[in-house]
């Protein structure tokens, strides 16, 4: 995989040209700047910019004020990659809070195992219904050990408009929900996006998260798609390279509270 030839072809099909993604939630492009705006419950963010030094303020300041006027929320989501070089400090001096790092990984589909191997007793699966997003939320709010405010709507959102869009998996122990996972497909960028994939304690180290991996890449693959790509915390980092994914950026949400 040419690795700068696939970044480049993230940030033009997913990031510069994003798309909604979800019901009444529209995507503006401001200048150099492309974000989405929607609900309370909905993301709300700058997706992708192109400022240089002499703009760049002006056009953060700008955002602020929008995104401020509807009373929302927002997060400016950078890449390492991203212009200027201190775009960065520009947004801390403007306000904005930032949130961890996380690697940005993408891999080819055709280059990864696309047969989940779960442990005894374990099996997958699809989310279709309000009872299966709660355990999603049970599962989820397990793993990662805090509250989720805005995931359950999110997702039943998922079910009622974007069923084709968004694919939901659980993986269960008999009726209790050991982890859980998404996969947002984006039709005609070739890029499928895999989301949430965490595990509850007790049931880590048994192969269950590179699984939902395999059966994601094996779903992706069969509907067409070429690459999957993960925002990558430093605990799921090292158990994609194995896979097979590659580190092309680093990303960092930078929040602004009104």
């Amino acid at each position: 995989m040419d690795h700068d030839h696939v970044l480049a072809l993230f940030d033009d099909r997913i990031r510069r040209s994003a798309r909604p993604d979800g019901p009444g939630v529209r995507v503006e492009h401001d200048g150099a700047v492309v974000r989405q705006v929607g609900g309370e419950h909905d993301w709300n963010g700058v997706v992708w910019s192109g400022l240089d030094e002499a703009g760049a303020d002006a056009a953060i300041a700008a955002q602020v004020r929008y995104f401020s006027a509807l009373g929302r929320e927002f997060e400016w989501k950078t890449y390492a990659h991203d212009r200027p070089a201190d775009l960065r400090q520009r947004l801390l001096a403007a306000g904005f809070t930032a949130e961890p790092d996380e690697a940005l990984m993408i891999a080819r589909i055709a280059d990864l195992p696309t047969g989940p191997v779960l442990p005894e007793g374990v099996r997958l699966e699809a989310v279709t219904d309000p009872a299966g997003v709660e355990l999603m939320v049970a599962a989820h709010e397990q793993a990662f050990g805090k509250d989720s405010p805005g995931l359950r709507e999110q997702m039943l959102d998922s079910l009622r408009h974007n069923s084709e869009t968004v694919l939901m998996v659980l993986a269960m122990a008999g009726d209790q929900p050991v982890s859980a996972a998404r996969m947002e497909l984006t039709p005609g960028t070739g890029f499928a996006g895999l989301w949430g994939g965490g595990t509850v304690p007790g049931w880590r180290g048994r192969g269950i998260y590179r699984a939902l991996v395999a059966h994601r890449a094996r779903l992706a693959a069969d509907l067409g798609y070429e690459y999957l790509q993960v925002d990558a915390s430093d605990q799921s980092r090292p158990i994609l390279e194995r896979l097979g994914f590659a580190r092309l950026s680093t990303t960092t949400p930078y929040v602004y509270r009104p």
